[in-house]
């Protein structure tokens, strides 16, 4: 059975990653590499399990977690359903069962806030895992007079943190902001949409979702 190392280790998935990042790069986008596909993978790893799902399906929702953004290599725009109709060529090409594939794919094509919904644990899972990554070392732009409100949210998170209580049924993204940088508000101004989705994909996992910035529950 294919694991995640297995999907590192593929030369294809290998570059559109790198090759997709470098683009967002031009574009002045944060970091969308090997970085932050790592760490969703871990946290995703960590809510599945946490809340009692089998060592495959854990597995799966990390392939998800890898491949979730590898549609950058074609465009920012629409990246999440380009991200899941490579990821279906690229998983059949290596074997995976089409059930595996059915659930990534839809977990996939649905993490982005624009377009995107809880349609499978998975895909629950995966909303949160990558909403939660808000970090200054995401951060490319090393300019702050030039820093846009994207940068300003993202530099100012000094910390970020997902932590998972099956026993109180609780998802929470732990953040510490520098707000000399980005005032919280300036946080909900952009990610207000993610916050709504991320409550949805708890929800959905029969958790509650809970925001924590500098010590302070705000939702």
């Amino acid at each position: 059975m294919l694991t995640l190392e297995d999907i590192k280790q593929d030369p294809v998935v290998h570059t559109f990653v790198r090759r997709g990042n470098q683009y967002l790069g031009e574009m002045g986008f944060t970091e969308h590499g090997t970085r932050h596909l790592n760490v969703v993978s871990s946290r995703i790893q960590h809510i599945m399990q946490t809340l009692g799902y089998s060592p495959r399906e854990v597995e799966v929702a990390k392939i998800a977690a890898y491949l979730h953004d590898i549609g950058n290599v074609i465009n920012r725009v629409g990246h999440s359903q380009s991200s899941a109709l490579l990821s279906v060529k690229i998983l059949g090409d290596l074997g995976m069962p089409l059930e595996e594939i059915a659930v990534i794919a839809a977990a996939v094509g649905n993490h982005d806030e624009g377009s995107g919904t809880s349609v499978n644990p998975v895909a629950a899972a995966l909303i949160l895992a990558d909403k939660s990554d808000v970090h200054r070392s995401r951060v490319r732009n090393r300019d702050l007079a030039n820093f846009d409100i994207h940068d300003r949210v993202n530099y100012a998170v000094e910390k970020s943190a997902l932590y998972v209580d099956k026993n109180e049924q609780t998802i929470t993204m732990e953040l510490d902001i520098d707000i000399s940088i980005c005032p919280v508000m300036e946080y909900f101004e952009i990610f207000l949409g993610r916050m709504t989705l991320c409550r949805r994909a708890a929800d959905f996992l029969k958790a509650q979702f809970r925001l924590l910035i500098n010590d302070a529950r705000l939702i």
